[in-house]
Formats: C-alpha cells, structure tokens, sequence
C-alpha cells in the first residue's frame, strides 16, 4: 500500500532547481521543473552510488555528478552510458505549500 507522503514545501525549491531528501527510508529527489511542474525519482544513479541531486539537471533530465549518466525527469529512463537501468519515478501532488510524494508504506 503507497501513501502520499510531505516531503518539502513549495518555496523551499527554486523553479529550475532540485533537493535531496529522505522519506520512508528511501532517497529521493524532487525537481521543480520550469513552468511550476514538480516531479520525484529515486536519488541514488542505478549505475553507482551517487546522489542525483549534486549533478546538473536540464531540459527534463537529471546528469549524474559521478559518470554523467543521465535520466529523464518525468519517466526515470537511462538516457545515456554508462546507466543502462531506469530509476524509480513517483507520483507527486501539491497541496497548498507542500509537496507531498506517493511511496510505499
């Protein structure tokens, strides 16, 4: 069973910018995409440990700091070498200021 889940506030991520944070025992990555859209992946690269959140995201992916694999934002599909294994993506919704994440209970 999944359950939606507070995992920051609006106003804590700037527009074109994304933060790291730990909810239910999981890494996460929450992205505030142009134009308001917010999104969440896994963290953590599915090629090696690495935070997502210390690489560079643009035009809809996010590039790993380690070995620059890259991922779509919106579907967690490996877009590139040396990352050939999708990352989780979650449903996101935002209630008044808070951006709240679907995950496992």
């Amino acid at each position: 069973m999944a359950n939606f889940v507070r995992v920051a506030g609006k106003s804590e991520i700037a527009e074109g910018a994304c933060i790291g944070v730990r909810a239910n025992g999981k890494e996460i990555a929450i992205y505030h995409l142009p134009g308001g859209e917010f999104r969440a992946t896994d963290n953590i690269c599915s090629h090696e440990y690495a935070l997502l959140t210390d690489g560079w995201m643009e035009n809809g992916c996010i590039e790993c700091p380690l070995h620059a694999a890259q991922f779509d934002i919106r579907t967690g599909k490996a877009m590139s070498a040396p990352a050939d294994e999708d990352i989780a993506v979650y449903a996101v919704k935002v209630d008044g200021d808070d951006v709240l994440v679907e995950l496992p209970a």
